[in-house]
């Protein structure tokens, strides 16, 4: 049982070193490669796990052996167009000014039903709304609206607007995140008088806090509710 344990631990621990360096892709977003590689991984680990009679050995050089395959391809989809549309593929226009590509859904048998539920899925439930549906080579779908169907913008109604920064988490369960801090020019120190400039005795008294775009302090107190 140990043999097993310890097995299933380092196949398990290399399985998530080799997904993690192929990216950070969700499996709706793989190319075809990249998910004829996962799971081919997921096979090649599962039998050295359970069988002791196999060496180790023979399940992670398989492992490794696809990995530096999927990362060449991956480089030569990188500094090649010929060689990213022969491993990936290209995009495929489904809907052009309005009209459906009936001959490019054959060929990509591709569903006429399930285009539009794709279709409802963005919003858009008339077909004559659509400058362009395509289809892109992880096999999610883009839509491009008409001119007239796009949402109004500020800049449109020429309003000006400033430059609106991300929310930036400092405090998770009791614990100060300084990496957050010192990227927008702040120090633990300045974090500590803001908290006592709200009676707060110490970080670990608080559940969650973060700097909101204007860097003014969201804070809850364990046990409490959201303050400002």
């Amino acid at each position: 049982m140990l043999i097993i344990f310890v097995r299933t631990l380092i196949l398990y621990i290399l399985i998530i070193i080799v997904l993690r360096l192929m990216g950070k892709r969700q499996i709706g977003q793989l190319q075809p490669s990249e998910l004829v590689v996962a799971l081919i991984i997921a096979d090649l680990a599962a039998v050295p796990m359970s069988e002791v009679g196999i060496p180790l050995i023979n399940g992670i050089i398989p492992i490794i052996t696809l990995f530096i395959m999927e990362e060449l391809l991956s480089y030569l989809s990188l500094k090649s167009e010929r060689a990213r549309g022969l491993i990936s593929g290209k995009p495929s226009i489904l809907i052009e000014r309005g009209i459906i590509m009936e001959k490019e859904l054959q060929q990509l048998r591709y569903n006429l039903n399930d285009l539009l539920e794709q279709l409802r899925l963005k919003n858009f439930s008339n077909v004559e709304d659509v400058n362009y549906a395509i289809l892109e080579t992880s096999g999610q779908l883009s839509v491009i609206p008409k001119e007239e169907k796009n949402p109004v913008t500020l800049k449109d109604m020429n309003i000006k607007t400033q430059i609106q920064h991300l929310p930036v988490t400092v405090i998770i369960d009791g614990r100060i995140i300084s990496d957050n801090l010192y990227k927008i020019g702040l120090s633990n120190n300045w974090l500590a008088n803001e908290l006592k400039k709200n009676k707060i005795k110490s970080a670990r008294d608080v559940f969650f806090a973060y700097l909101n775009p204007e860097k003014k302090l969201i804070y809850q107190l364990k046990g409490s509710s959201l303050k400002k």
